[in-house]
């Protein structure tokens, strides 16, 4: 087994580091302080072409391999989160419900423009009573017509507000459940479609997690991603991807935790000697570095896997549910290493460890995880 990057994969990734450490990583603190929306890496991600990383060149796009998505996960994590769940959920999750979902007229319809970073994409499943519970939805779709009309509204959607394109996951009957999710592609200026409130986060500041209100919203029939009840099927297709996705987020932020933890422990001096020189600092490094190798080692398997058309839903479960523990775990070691100084705003630990915590949060908790890989090791 090959466990090493391609040298066009290496190459790849050192573009990445690039610009995330030139570009990306002096504005993290400042759209983190101000909770900005960090427009202006977004427009310079575009003109990267990473917005069309994984869309097949004939919708707009590079073709690029789940796993090339993941190295630049990570890399613009290690930089500024943010703005890596920014471009990661217009990808991941509103291209791909489209390209995996959508007619081929759709897909030319909807896809190039996303691909080109000239219309940013949402996602909108979850619903203030339901999170983990995806086939509790109440935003409805009544057919009238050549169209359907939405009501309802949508919470936490990251890019809600800013977005132009936005996959909705709605029920045509709420007594089906998971037979009765249906999706439509939601363009911004629709009629009775509204964005509500913007929520104030603990971490990962940047982004908008937005209400979005429907009020007898009229979305052309031509808008719907595949049939009636075909929704869940997809979005459940979408999250499995998309939780690789966040294994590699998590892998930024601990990555960076550790290499503050590293470089501080190597400048502090205490009791006449620099802090890495004690026994109990080394073993914290020792441990965070070998679970970032564990989690890596795991999320970039679950890449791969994709890749090959395997099942992977078992390994993105396991990728998102090791990496997110561990970046919650490295960032609470890297404050501790810090002292003092970890608890304030000046060091970027402090915001290491509020942007960790969501990881083990969102796009299914930790729990969740541990339901859906339980379930798998009881089928073999």
């Amino acid at each position: 087994m090959d466990l090493e990057l391609t040298e066009q994969q290496r190459l790849f990734r050192q573009s990445i580091r690039d610009f995330a450490r030139k570009e990306v990583a002096p504005l993290a603190a400042d759209i983190d302080e101000r909770e900005r929306f960090p427009t202006e890496l977004v427009s310079k991600i575009a003109d990267l072409g990473l917005f069309g990383l994984t869309i097949p060149p004939a919708f707009g796009g590079q073709g690029g391999s789940e796993l090339e998505a993941i190295i630049a996960t990570e890399e613009l994590s290690w930089a500024c989160p943010s703005t890596a769940l920014v471009w990661g959920a217009s990808v991941s999750l509103c291209a791909h419900s489209i390209l995996h979902g959508g007619s081929e007229a759709q897909k030319r319809r909807f896809l190039p423009p996303l691909a080109g970073g000239k219309r940013l994409g949402a996602f909108a499943l979850s619903e203030a009573s339901c999170g983990s519970d995806a086939v509790a939805l109440r935003c409805h779709a009544r057919r009238d017509g050549d169209d359907y009309v939405l009501n309802g509204t949508k919470y936490w959607i990251t890019n809600g507000a800013e977005a132009d394109t936005l996959v909705i996951y709605t029920t045509v009957d709420p007594s089906l459940r998971a037979k009765g999710i249906t999706a439509f592609v939601v363009e911004r200026g629709m009629k009775g479609f509204s964005v509500g409130k913007l929520e104030r986060k603990m971490g990962i500041r940047g982004t908008s997690p937005a209400e979005l209100v429907f009020n007898d919203c009229r979305v052309p029939a031509d808008n719907r991603l595949g049939l009636e009840g075909a929704g869940f099927r997809l979005a459940m297709e979408i999250i499995d991807g998309s939780r690789v996705g966040i294994g590699a987020q998590a892998l930024g932020i601990a990555q960076a935790a550790y290499d503050a933890a590293f470089s501080y422990a190597r400048q502090r001096q205490a009791f006449g000697q620099a802090i890495v020189s004690f026994q109990a600092i080394q073993w914290m490094l020792a441990d965070m570095a070998t679970e970032l190798d564990a989690a890596r080692l795991l999320t970039y398997r679950a890449a791969w896997m994709k890749d090959q058309g395997m099942d992977y839903a078992r390994a993105s479960a396991m990728a998102k549910l090791y990496a997110s523990e561990t970046a919650n775990r490295v960032a609470t070691e890297a404050i501790q290493v810090h002292g003092g100084y970890g608890y304030i705003r000046d060091f970027n630990v402090e915001r290491y460890f509020r942007d960790a915590r969501i990881t083990s949060i969102y796009e299914g908790t930790s729990e969740a995880q541990r339901i859906v890989i339980s379930r798998s090791i009881l089928k073999e």
